[in-house]
């Protein structure tokens, strides 16, 4: 253990996270509102920064253990200080409300206690839909873009934040590779806020909006979500959800113009196909059970709810407790596949999901044929051995903890669609569930336990687990 990169990459964070309080800052003083409640924070952050970053790292290097430590203390930090102006504002008069929030902004979750955005200022609302832009490519990633780390290996700090199985580099360094995720990430972005404001959506609306399509998020700026707006603007946020759910290399592989290659991507064709099936069949459920009584109305909200619940965004047109049960359940399904690797989207992901199917099938094969030796292979590439040992070790993970905090979260003694889907939704970072946590709820009469156990699910799941388990793991903390 190397405590003094953990210490510099903490503090470079927190400075970092100092700065990003300018954008709500500047819309709380077009808004003619108080800057307190992000200039206060903003200063707590830079001085706990500069601080930790007093002293200089030790030589020796980041290895995997300095990146995982790292990343879980540098998301737990910005949490705290990022609770701030929800409590200064006084949006928010409960801590575990305040960091329940934040949490989930940062993991992109999206899910709320707040029962009346409407009712929140301004610059509070930019705050809460930054944090999604923020961490939807990863607080790490972005640091990793803009400046480097002395005695470390930047690589380390990815594939602890980096969603997925594996973190391939788009080029040959880590630096350069999270200059081309972010500058992709940005033109997306910019992209989609243009389009927004041509189909005459408000200025600030279509930059809240953006940034949680973009970072997968789901807060939005109206308490009806994304009801009010245009069936073209939700077409729009229909197809910015599932741009920003998908593997980055496929848009790293356009650019450069290996075309085929990038349509080839036997994840992204997956995700599609997913996509698409689970539309399909909701829309002619929908006609069928729903009481929908046009194909472009109920095809209309089962491509909004598809893709919001597939790329784990969150947002909502309609109330989806009042939809057919087999529309609630394929949700709920696609609530566990989640998006691609490489994405901003949540979720146990589409790549898993192939490797196990391809690894399932060749131990069948074994089984069958003891003496062939057969390989998995993903895009035409041999997957390594221990690459498919730790996805069976994720899964395992994966199931124990939805489990347990299922458990937990029924001492409340709620319903078991709101229990259950609670639990799901907070851990997939998705945002809604069903019952009481519905489209149309939030999760403010939740207790303060429930909350930290949702809170610590949405971190959790954000971070693949093993970046905040290994901070309760003794030897993490050994010198060597």
């Amino acid at each position: 253990m190397n405590p003094l990169v953990i210490s510099n990459i903490i503090g470079s964070g927190l400075c970092l996270e100092a700065v990003f309080f300018a954008i709500p800052l500047v819309c709380a003083l077009i808004y003619h509102e108080s800057v307190l409640p992000f200039v206060i924070p903003a200063l707590i952050a830079a001085a706990a920064g500069f601080l930790l970053l007093h002293n200089k790292a030790e030589e020796g290097g980041m290895h995997s253990k300095e990146g995982f430590v790292s990343t879980g203390l540098t998301w737990i930090a910005w949490s705290l200080v990022g609770m701030l102006p929800f409590l200064i504002s006084g949006t928010l008069t409960n801590v575990f409300d305040a960091l329940f929030e934040t949490i989930s902004g940062f993991t992109t979750t999206g899910s709320s206690v707040i029962k009346s955005v409407e009712d929140v200022a301004k610059s509070v609302l930019m705050w809460r839909s930054f944090m999604h832009w923020i961490g939807g490519m990863g607080i790490l990633v972005f640091m990793s873009a803009i400046m480097r780390f002395t005695g470390g290996s930047q690589m380390n700090l990815m594939k602890a934040e980096s969603p997925g199985p594996v973190v391939s580099k788009l080029v040959p360094k880590a630096g350069s590779t999270a200059r081309v995720q972010y500058g992709i990430y940005t033109g997306m972005t910019l992209f989609m806020i243009l389009i927004l404001l041509l189909l005459k959506m408000p200025l600030f609306d279509s930059i809240c909006i953006t940034f949680g399509a973009a970072g997968t998020g789901g807060f939005g700026v109206l308490n009806n979500s994304c009801a009010s707006y245009t069936v073209a603007q939700q077409a729009v946020i229909i197809i910015g959800m599932i741009a920003f759910g998908m593997n980055f290399t496929f848009y790293f592989l356009l650019l450069v113009g290996k075309f085929r290659a990038a349509f080839q991507m036997e994840e992204i064709r997956l995700y599609l196909l997913i996509i698409a099936a689970a539309i399909l069949t909701i829309t002619v459920n929908l006609l069928g059970q729903g009481g929908f009584t046009s194909i472009s109305w109920a095809f209309r909200d089962a491509a909004f709810h598809v893709g919001s619940i597939m790329t784990t965004t969150g947002y909502a047109i309609d109330d989806i407790n009042q939809w057919p049960r087999l529309s609630q359940g394929i949700l709920v399904f696609l609530m566990f596949c989640g998006a691609c690797a490489g994405s901003t989207g949540g979720g146990f992901k589409i790549s898993r999901i192939l490797l196990m199917a391809r690894g399932f099938s060749r131990d069948m094969a074994a089984h069958l044929r003891p003496d062939i030796v057969k390989k998995v292979h993903i895009d035409g590439k041999v997957v390594e051995e221990n690459v498919l040992r730790s996805t069976g070790t994720y899964t395992f993970v994966y199931i124990t903890i939805t489990m347990l905090s299922v458990l937990l979260v029924a001492f409340e003694g709620r319903d078991w669609p709101t229990t259950f889907t609670a639990v799901i939704a907070t851990f997939n970072n998705i945002g809604p569930g069903l019952g009481e946590v519905g489209t149309v709820g939030n999760y403010a009469a939740f207790s303060n336990f429930s909350k930290l156990v949702l809170s610590a699910d949405m971190l959790i799941g954000r971070l693949e687990i093993f970046p905040i388990l290994v901070l309760f793991r003794r030897n993490t903390w050994t010198r060597f």
